[in-house]
């Protein structure tokens, strides 16, 4: 093997190394989308990791229950790379010859794809330290139940995973993006994400004498109304704190107070700080704005996950790998998502980054992650294992 470097930067190019290696990834890949599992149900993909892995020659670690830790070189740990492995419970409508056999459980958010890029990245630093020893260690995290609230991640760091860790790396789909580009952002590039459950009860009664009961159809509507509205002139609007509710129930009869209400929605947030506060607001303006009608109020607030906020350093190492693996052209900025990423809690322990993997065709039909229909450009495969293998490498030297 040639070493692929120039003198502007020495770091060898890892796509060369792919030639043979990248129809395995394929296969291992579309192995992986035929056979999905939920969150810490991913015993098979644990199986087929370890087994590939040891078949490299290295030493993979099993974590409790599933996923996988296995280090790459000698030495001090210079970076860690994750990839999630789990399914999400939705049935898949692709139609592709290798669509999910497990009715229900799709890889429908790209972990397939993850897995397969954090294989890759393995197997592509473990050839590199064969040839000329890398001067470090590289870790990589297989980890479970990214879909899950408040996430796998937590495991994960409660088993000791980042324990000499200094930086840490992940990669996530994104077809809005096209394949061979990559989508960064320093600071938060996803949100906290908390889901809030309220139940409202009354004594009930009749329309037509809301003054004798407790008028709970209101009561609910209130909260909804204003306990957003309360959030956005208390919480400082720069934290983008977003209250939004996907679920009101209460009653069935047109001339009846009912004695039960529900209302359910998630709550969000682009700011570390302000999530801890709005979190604590929250239950308070509940309270209080339920607190004039005098139904009695259950509320459960599950705290789910701080936002990724990528720092400024590793998201730099991400980009020079980007630009010299697939062309200066390669990296765009990235919006900001107001979805939920477990990958934060990592970031709350060690610096590092995340960033986009572009998946779409181009000018091919457009998708959403999260969707039964949800098709990725497998060229998305080589670029994915060649920045996070490349971004290891100048972790190492950087």
């Amino acid at each position: 093997m040639r070493n692929y470097t120039t003198e502007a930067d020495p770091t060898p190019l890892v796509g060369p190394r792919l030639d043979t290696l990248l129809p395995e990834l394929i296969a291992f890949r579309r192995d992986l989308h035929a056979h999905p599992e939920l969150s810490f149900q991913e015993f098979r993909t644990t199986d087929k990791i370890v087994e590939r892995l040891e078949a490299a020659g290295l030493a993979p670690k099993r974590l409790e229950g599933t996923g996988v830790v296995v280090d790459i070189g000698e030495g001090p740990i210079a970076t860690a790379l994750r990839g999630d492995i789990d399914a999400l419970p939705i049935i898949e409508e692709t139609g592709l010859p290798f669509a999910s056999l497990n009715h229900g459980v799709t890889h429908a958010c790209g972990h397939d794809v993850h897995t397969a890029c954090a294989l890759g990245a393995a197997l592509v630093l473990a050839e590199q330290h064969r040839e000329a020893p890398l001067g470090a260690t590289v870790r990589i995290i297989f980890q479970p139940a990214e879909e899950t609230m408040p996430g796998g991640a937590l495991s994960c760091i409660d088993q000791g995973v980042l324990s000499g860790v200094p930086r840490i790396m992940a990669l996530h789909c994104d077809p809005r993006i096209e394949v061979g580009r990559i989508g960064t952002r320093i600071g938060s590039i996803t949100s906290a994400s908390d889901t809030i459950r309220i139940e409202l009860q009354g004594r009930g009664g009749h329309t037509s004498r809301p003054h004798l009961t407790e008028d709970l159809v209101f009561a609910l509507s209130q909260i909804a109304i204003n306990v957003p509205a309360v959030l956005s002139r208390r919480v400082d609007v720069r934290s983008g704190v977003s209250m939004v509710w996907g679920h009101i129930s209460a009653g069935a009869a047109p001339n009846a107070i009912p004695a039960v209400g529900h209302l359910s929605g998630t709550m969000r947030c682009l700011d570390r700080d302000a999530w801890h506060s709005a979190g604590e607001l929250l239950d308070e303006v509940v309270e209080q704005v339920a607190a004039p009608y005098g139904v009695d109020v259950r509320l459960e607030h599950t705290r789910g996950v701080p936002p990724v906020v990528n720092s400024e350093h590793e998201t730099a190492l991400i980009e020079a790998a980007a630009r010299a693996e697939l062309g200066e052209d390669a990296v765009v900025l990235t919006p900001q998502s107001m979805g939920g990423e477990d990958f934060a809690w990592f970031l709350a322990e060690v610096p590092g980054s995340m960033f986009r993997l572009g998946t779409h065709v181009p000018g091919g039909e457009e998708y959403d992650l999260h969707r039964g229909d949800l098709v990725v450009d497998e060229a998305a495969v080589s670029c994915g294992v060649r920045v996070l293998a490349a971004a290891a490498l100048r972790s190492i030297r950087h």
